[in-house]
């Protein structure tokens, strides 16, 4: 997973509210029944992997896939499509994946700061404390090396040779032979066994070099690149290295003798990784479509093996024209919209093509979209009439969701200092409206130009009055509350993901009404990690439809209101 900057776990770990969740008590024999609940729809289906990133086939031609947020490792069969989980979350958060000559398994457990090494049915934690272990390869010699990238920027050995002994124990980043630092990002990369050198990109530098793995020395091969994402040697010439650009989306190829380059196909922004299988033929990945590709090497011709409408669907907001409802998705690695009526997708920025950051929180204000991202810090506004951003505010502590009033002020939630921060709409003046917000997730807007807001560690709804800073329970006792929005009856819809549903809350008395239940939301986080890894998204129409997004997988539902 790509990230120019990135909140560290540890300022991320907030309580979450546990056996405190009230349990209700039955209903009196003589109680009405409950009101029905809403018609439910797939609106988006769902697909595999959240965001796919490394590739790479072991010596039987089975292709293996990783998946950072999804946080685990996948089997793909090439020629049907179908998929199956093989390594289970934390620990399968593979940004890259690696087979040696004996069959062994290595992966990057980017999130984590780990290593791992899987030999027969036996998982091993090889390294540790690691800042964005990203890319990894073996030597023709068995010798493993991995670089980090984003949260740090390095070359290092892993010795594994006692692996195997009951001695061993996980070695720390500080205990590892560093070959090279400060490269420019070296990406997914990996190592001829024809001269032991590696080959990989510099995704700051748009650069493909070589690297004396020994001494750690440096020689560009090639340079012009936009964002070059991994690269590959192909099996059959043994001279061209392939590189994927993710900016561009597309597929380059070098030679390592005369250091040509050509142009071999062009795919959409956001890929990510590649592989080749034994017969020589290319794969690469796409994050940003939950996908993977079978390139021709000679036409630039591309097929599908698995692809997904969205990536990881998060927080959701709601335009309603003409009795139409159109749905705008932060998808993680792309903001996206969605037909309320067919679930026909439309991009409309793509990460590393048009951003650089990875939206989680989205709202609609009078003149912009905005897009709240923990994972980059940053909150960016987007013009509504064209649809492009126009500015990019940076240095939050976490920031979940924001809100844009008319006179272009923004309010900020922020997951790490648990305030609510007031923006000039210019961005350079920022003020604390509140604080100790016990896991704040999501925004919106209430009567009175007051804001309503999910507190997850909390498991309440409140209300704050942004003029004096005052806050309000609205609603608690809920289980892992995330997306919220209000509808046009006034009552306030939220994604309650402890309990799988979407519950309606009366503001004025706190009373819950559950209007669709048993829904595949609540992503499970990694340890370390916010509680609220990708926000359930909530949206109401003006259609009286309510929006949900399904980050478990990678769908959205419809729900509609029962027949009276």
């Amino acid at each position: 997973m790509r990230k120019a900057r990135f909140f560290t776990s540890a300022m991320l770990a907030l309580a979450m509210v546990g056996s405190a969740w009230a349990q209700q008590a039955p209903p009196a024999a003589d109680a009405a029944p409950p009101p029905k609940e809403y018609n439910q729809q797939l609106l988006v289906p769902g697909s595999w992997f959240h965001g796919v990133h490394g590739l790479a086939f072991n010596k039987d031609d089975q292709l293996f896939a990783g998946s950072v947020i999804g946080q685990a490792i996948y089997r793909v069969q090439v020629d049907s499509g179908e998929v199956d989980r093989l390594i289970e979350p934390p620990i399968g958060m593979a940004d890259d994946i690696a087979f040696a000559e004996d069959g062994s398994m290595a992966w990057t457990a980017f999130l984590l700061g780990k290593v791992y090494l899987r030999r027969g049915n036996k998982t091993i934690e090889i390294a540790n404390g690691m800042a964005g272990p990203n890319s990894l390869a073996f030597g023709k010699d068995g010798r493993l090396f991995v670089s980090e990238v984003f949260l740090g920027d390095a070359l290092y050995e892993i010795d594994i040779k006692n692996v195997d002994k009951p001695e061993f124990k996980s070695i720390a980043r500080g205990d590892l032979r560093r070959v090279a630092d400060k490269l420019g990002g070296l990406n997914g990369f990996e190592i001829n066994k024809d001269d032991g050198f590696l080959y990989g990109p510099l995704w700051f530098k748009g650069q493909a070099v070589k690297i004396n793995v020994d001494t750690g020395a440096v020689e560009v091969i090639a340079s012009g690149f936009t964002t070059p994402a991994a690269a590959n040697i192909d099996p059959q010439s043994r001279d061209d290295l392939y590189v994927v650009d993710t900016a561009t989306g597309s597929v380059w190829k070098v030679s390592l003798t005369s250091k040509a380059r050509r142009l071999v196909a062009t795919l959409r922004s956001g890929l990510d990784n590649l592989a080749f299988d034994s017969r020589g033929r290319l794969f690469v990945s796409s994050m940003t479509d939950n996908g993977i590709y079978l390139v021709d090497k000679v036409t630039g011709a591309s097929r599908t093996i698995v692809e997904g409408k969205l990536a990881i669907p998060a927080d959701l907001a709601v335009v309603s024209e003409n009795g139409k409802d159109t749905v705008h998705v932060a998808d993680v690695f792309s903001y996206r919209t969605v037909d309320g009526g067919s679930g026909a997708v439309s991009d409309v920025l793509r990460v590393h093509g048009d951003t650089h950051a990875y939206p989680i929180g989205i709202s609609i204000g009078p003149k912009h979209v905005l897009l709240s991202s923990w994972f980059s810090m940053t909150v960016e506004k987007v013009d509504r009439k064209t649809g492009k951003l126009v500015a990019t505010f940076q240095d939050f502590a976490a920031p979940v969701d924001a809100l844009e009033e008319t006179d272009g002020t923004l309010y900020v939630a922020e997951l790490a200092s648990g305030n609510l921060v007031k923006v000039s709409p210019d961005g350079k003046t920022r003020s604390i409206v509140a604080k100790e917000l016990r896991g704040p997730v999501a925004l919106a807007q209430a009567p009175g130009g007051a804001i309503y807001v999910t507190e997850v560690a909390a498991g309440a709804v409140s209300q704050i009055d942004v003029a004096s800073g005052a806050r309000k329970v609205v609603a608690d006792g809920l289980a892992g509350p995330e997306g919220i929005d209000v509808g046009s009856d006034g009552r306030i819809y939220v994604a309650e993901v402890g309990q799988k549903r979407v519950v309606a809350i009366d503001p004025a008395t706190g009373a819950k009404t559950v209007i669709a239940s048993n829904l595949d939301i609540g992503l499970e986080p990694f340890p370390g990690g916010p509680p609220a890894l990708v926000p359930t998204g909530v949206a109401v129409g003006k259609t009286g439809a309510v929006y949900v997004s399904s980050d478990r997988r990678n769908a959205m539902y419809k729900l509609t209101p029962p027949a009276p």
